[in-house]
């Protein structure tokens, strides 16, 4: 399975987060993935990536250009994929990932998580989503979603098309148990478009 992982790529963040990406890239590796990245080589985008790679995964960053000298574009990648700008880069994120999970991150991380969760409840994908937040960052988020139903503000379905964990094995787990509960007309269609 390619999986997508969001997270930061600031470099003013505590390192414990650091750690964790680099325990899901050694994770991911572990278990056969490939891991698709947003194309950075530091902080928390650069450590799951290297992890990954030294476990024996194959690595995709997609990169904007603008951000190749800021986010410091990973070399290293099996694939490295340069785009003209952010929404193309989310697209091609997208197009080359069968599951999504998402680290503790900032404004940049919030905006794919949101993309792909709203495609998800309005029925554009059926790709398993997974935030993992060990530490309680999201809490707040969580919060939020559950004022905004109680508002009337999403659909119902909005929680079952993510899962929330704070270990890194039982992310994968709910992401490989949602992968195989794909429809046989699912697959075709998600192959179709790779």
């Amino acid at each position: 399975m390619a999986i997508c992982v969001y997270c930061a790529s600031s470099v003013r963040i505590d390192k414990k987060y650091v750690d964790l990406a680099s325990e899901v890239g050694t994770e991911l590796a572990r278990r056969g993935h490939t891991l698709v990245t947003g194309g950075g080589r530091i902080s928390c985008m650069g450590a799951v990536a290297a992890a990954a790679r030294a476990g024996g995964s194959r690595t995709v960053g997609v990169i904007p250009e603008a951000l190749m000298t800021t986010e410091i574009g990973d070399p290293e990648s099996d694939e490295l994929i340069v785009t003209p700008d952010m929404r193309s880069r989310k697209a091609e994120m997208d197009r080359r990932s069968d599951a999504f999970l998402v680290l503790p991150g900032g404004i940049g991380t919030l905006e794919e998580l949101f993309e792909i969760w709203t495609s998800r409840v309005l029925g554009m994908h059926d790709r398993p989503l997974v935030i993992l937040d060990p530490f309680g960052l999201y809490d707040p988020l969580r919060e939020l979603i559950t004022k905004m139903y109680d508002q009337g503000f999403t659909r119902p379905h909005v929680f079952d098309a993510v899962g929330w964990t704070a270990s890194v094995p039982e992310a994968f787990d709910l992401l490989e148990k949602a992968a195989r509960t794909i429809t046989p007309s699912q697959e075709e269609v998600l192959e179709s478009e790779a």
